[in-house]
């Protein structure tokens, strides 16, 4: 092997690696012993017990029934190779969380229902499967996380069945407050006695309806986890690309995954649904739209995973396998190429010195052929900032008419629209280049030199996200590599006179692999995005995000590519073609024919609004009530706001803007989280006060005074299963400690303190203390303390009024409202 060349070297490394990894489903033989049926019947049973929402009869208690009940059952059908047991969790607890700006957490008697399966004479170490069986307000949640729980049902069944004793424990955690932002994970993992025993975890979540579940996140520094994955998993997707970007916060969701690493110090594997992510929290997300073949695809992948990782005998010594993180992705679901990234730096760095020692040989050329490459270098990413600021500008101006979001249901327009735009801009620069630059250079010159551009451009974009310890670097070794490779092969054609059909054809066939993988990756990342943009709030334009992803796939796809404008005679009719497209897109855009929205029974894409019946009572510091009022409190999930509903409920329009109460903490409004900054532009309708049956207590029982010159205020609590508590310390004064998370206040972005609390069926009053240092006395009091009480169900949910301005809204929305009173004291 010393004696190849270099470049020889890193192919062969390649399909070695490529070879391994195909052999790896003949290995898969020996751990799928038994193939799961489809969990269909208990997603059909669990979702039609309706919405479960924490603190409801429908989650603490039918879906709890008659998880025990199946369990019960399936305890009854084990074999004696195996031991079930089953305990009901109802922890307490409190964390600080980084998620949405930072926040404080509280929950007090919320339900684990938890299943270990373990072989006859007991386990030391186990593995962990989690899904949640509580579902957000207002929709049945067959995706997220219904399906997933049926999911794990199947594969408890199975395994209690087979006469093969497993190594080590499985344990099933049916979680009941995931969607209180990651509660009932939290309460497992640092309270739960068998939490002791956990060395892995799986955790099986959703961001779409069906489809194929993506491994998005993986480790922490685990790679022995991947490698488990890629052995045993039938149907593997996975990207470490979607991890990076997942971790990056790009997108605005997080899962148990964060819990169990950062609070319990666990490894795992996080996967989700992504396909259909339109309907995804919303009243659509039904039994009836999963199709059978994505639940047998999760619990084939799953069961086998879990198996493989129940029989491991690295599972029982995790830690010591922790040694960074593992470069992955799948080929085209076929199979999945894993390593240590440090393997994969080592080949990234190869490949940059193979090529720029490639590179130096063109560049040290005599003049003026080495200083036509720089420029040429140059031209291209001046062609590449023109394009996206052209780009960038058309969806600025669609966003500023109004028309956002016209591809929201019809992606294609964002194609016809952007996609054209971008890939007519990159051809404009290059052919005014070829004509004014270069007109009288060798045609078969300026394609080589070109090509010889694009591979510099990837060759310092490889270097420095490997710098960079990004492992979706490995896309740029694959467009410097194959790209690099080709052009070696094919070397004597680049050379010759004329574009021979030899020559496209073997240059085709060279740049296949890169371009099929970016296509197959492109897809992966609009399919995940696009719905994404239909919940990201009003402040982020979605058209211009979305055109900043496809000029960045029209840069990518059009690298090596774009060489053909300088070795054909004309690109007149491709500009042309592409430029008409454009416009008439631009043109049908702007006249409102492509509406954003789709009530289509088969494949809905609803517009998200969210609505609060209010009463707000703004107290003094002698407790008595300056100022109140009342009224329908709206927000619009995407950038368009309101303004395709005013044209159907005419008294919502931007008259009654919601103002900002300068004053209070988060602008006197009941948020349920700390996501101000993300919309800024909300409506209040004027409406009759509410008179919540259970309203909410909240009391002051004593103020105490503390050393260096500190005050302690203890407060007690009790209402409905949602509340938000609201502080901000006034000037002069600062939140020093808390009762709450690990006894440091955490502010939210803008410097307010957020405490999102909930509860189950019942508990205790809240009580809790915040403790402020005060530097000097103050008149208008020391700290403003609000309290928001939602009532999510039950006879309070739905004030009259509120019912009769839901029914009003158009079928293309999905509108979901709740009643809630908001208190703002003075202390």
């Amino acid at each position: 092997r010393t004696s190849l060349k270099v470049k020889s070297s890193f192919t062969l490394m390649f399909l070695f690696e490529l070879y391994v990894q195909i052999r790896k489903p003949v290995q898969r033989l020996s751990i799928q012993v038994v193939k799961i049926r489809s969990p269909g019947g208990y997603l059909d049973n669990i979702t039609a017990i309706g919405p479960r929402t924490v603190g409801s009869p429908e989650n603490e208690v039918f879906a709890v029934n008659y998880l025990l009940e199946q369990i019960r059952r399936i305890e009854k059908e084990s074999t004696d190779a195996h031991k079930i047991s089953v305990d009901i969790q109802r922890p307490t607890g409190s964390f600080s969380i980084d998620f949405l700006g930072g926040f404080t957490s509280y929950y007090a008697n919320i339900t684990n229902v938890v299943v270990k399966l373990e072989p006859r004479n007991g386990a030391e170490h186990a593995v962990l499967s989690n899904c949640h069986f509580d579902s957000v307000p207002n929709t049945p949640g067959a995706s997220d996380d219904a399906v997933s729980c049926a999911v794990m049902l199947e594969i408890l069944n199975t395994l209690s069945k087979s006469s093969e004793s497993l190594q080590h424990a499985v344990i099933f955690l049916f979680n009941g407050a995931e969607e209180n932002i990651l509660q009932a994970s939290h309460g497992f993992i640092t309270q739960h006695e068998w939490a002791k025993s956990i060395r892995a975890f799986i955790n099986l979540e959703a961001a779409g309806v069906g489809g194929k579940e993506l491994v998005f996140q993986t480790g922490p520094e685990n790679p022995w986890l991947v490698q488990a994955y890629v052995v045993a998993a039938k149907h593997p997707f996975a990207s470490v690309v979607a991890q990076e970007i997942f971790q990056s916060g790009i997108i605005p969701a997080d899962t148990d995954f964060r819990i169990y690493r950062d609070f319990g110090n666990v490894p795992g594997i996080d996967l989700a649904f992504i396909e259909n992510g339109y309907i995804y929290h919303t009243e659509y997300d039904t039994s009836d739209r999963i199709l059978t073949d994505s639940i047998q695809r999760a619990g084939d992948n799953i069961l086998a995973v879990l198996k493989y990782l129940a029989t491991s005998e690295k599972l029982a010594k995790s830690f010591e396998y922790r040694h960074g993180n593992v470069v992955f992705f799948d080929i085209l679901g076929l199979f999945v190429l894993a390593y240590p990234a440090r393997v994969g730096t080592i080949m990234n760095y190869i490949t940059v010195a193979i090529a720029f020692f490639y590179l130096s040989k063109k560049v040290l050329q005599p003049k003026p052929r080495g200083k036509c490459r720089w420029f040429l270098v140059f031209l291209t990413l001046m062609s590449w900032v023109c394009t996206l600021v052209a780009v960038l500008m058309v969806a600025v101006f669609v966003s500023i008419i109004g028309r956002a979001l016209s591809w929201y249901t019809h992606f294609y327009v964002s194609v016809s629209l952007y996609g054209t735009a971008a890939a007519a801009k990159l051809i404009l620069v290059h052919m005014l280049a070829k004509k004014f630059f270069y007109k009288n250079v060798n045609e078969q010159h300026l394609g080589d030199v070109f090509f010889d551009a694009s591979l510099m451009i990837w060759s310092i974009a490889l270097a420095v996200m490997t710098q960079m310890g990004l492992c979706s670097a490995f896309i740029c070794t694959l467009w410097v590599a194959f790209p690099l490779l080709t052009k070696l092969l094919i070397h004597k054609e680049f050379s010759q006179k004329g574009a021979t059909i030899k020559f496209i054809v073997m240059y085709m066939l060279g740049m296949f692999f890169p371009y099929l993988y970016m296509l197959y990756l492109s897809w992966t990342v609009f399919e995940m995005f696009t719905p994404v943009m239909g919940r990201s709030g009003s402040e982020i334009p979605p058209d211009m995000v979305l055109a900043g992803f496809i000029v960045i796939f029209t840069m990518i796809l059009s690298s090596y590519f774009i060489n053909f404008i300088y070795l054909v005679k004309s690109t007149k009719t491709t500009l042309v073609t592409l430029t008409t497209v454009f416009v008439v897109t631009l043109i049908l855009v702007c006249s409102g024919i492509f509406f954003p929205y789709s009530s289509d029974a088969a494949n809905p894409k609803p517009k998200r609004v969210f609505l609060q019946h209010t009463s707000r009572r703004f107290h003094d510091l002698d407790g008595k009530v300056a100022k109140s009022d009342s009224g329908i409190w709206i927000n619009g999930f995407d950038y368009n706001g309101i303004s395709h509903i005013t044209p159907h409920v005419p008294e919502i329009n931007d008259t009654i803007r919601t103002p900002c109460e300068e004053q209070a903490p988060f602008c006197g409004l009941p948020w349920i989280l700390p996501v101000h900054f993300m919309f800024r532009k909300n409506w209040y309708l004027p409406a009759p006060e509410i008179l919540p049956r259970s309203p909410i207590h909240f009391k002051l029982l004593s103020k105490k005074l503390m050393p260096r010159n500190a005050v302690r205020l203890n407060f007690e609590v009790s209402g409905p299963s949602h509340m938000s508590l609201y502080v901000r310390p006034h000037v002069g004064s600062a939140l020093s400690r808390w009762s709450l998370g690990d006894g440091v206040p955490v502010p939210s972005l803008g410097g307010d303190y957020f405490v999102f609390y909930s509860r189950g069926l019942h508990a205790a009053p809240w009580h809790f203390w915040v403790e402020l240092t005060v530097s000097e006395k103050h008149s208008d009091g020391i700290v403003s303390l609000a309290i928001a009480a939602h009532y999510f169900f039950g006879e309070d949910q739905k004030s009259p009024q509120l019912y009769a301005l839901l029914e009003r809204f158009p079928n293309w929305t999905f509108s979901s409202g709740w009643s809630c009173t908001y208190d703002l004291f003075v202390f």
